[in-house]
């Protein structure tokens, strides 16, 4: 029976490496992960997100994915939020669903990412 989520992979392209560790490591604040000897010649890093990991990994004919996207459990989303558009990601506030605070932001790459916080 499943019991959690692992982790979730989100595609780049070859040589996303750098500004995966400044967007992901910098400045949301996830902490990279060693990847396994055997998977480390494929490109790509990997971080921790609470209990489970996110996996960028590298993908030869990469389309960002507009429409799938993770949502990440944020504290104090606003102050997040600041210091994405504050390096140069644009923000999309939404208000659709009670008692959750929530915006968009796309990666690097333009992945669209989700940040929620229990209003």
């Amino acid at each position: 029976m499943i019991e959690s989520i692992d982790h979730v992979q989100l595609a780049a392209p070859a040589g996303c490496e750098a500004e995966a560790r400044r967007f992901f490591g910098e400045l949301i604040g996830l902490k990279e992960i060693g990847k396994p000897v055997a998977l480390r010649s494929r490109g790509g890093v990997w971080f921790r997100c609470g209990e489970q990991e996110l996996h960028v990994g590298v993908e030869p004919d990469f389309r960002p994915a507009r429409k799938a996207h993770p949502a990440f459990r944020a504290r104090a989303l606003e102050e997040l939020r600041a210091r994405l558009e504050a390096a140069g990601s644009a923000t999309r506030h939404d208000t659709e669903l009670a008692g959750l605070r929530r915006f968009y932001v796309e990666d690097p790459w333009g992945n669209r990412l989700e940040f929620v916080e229990a209003a």
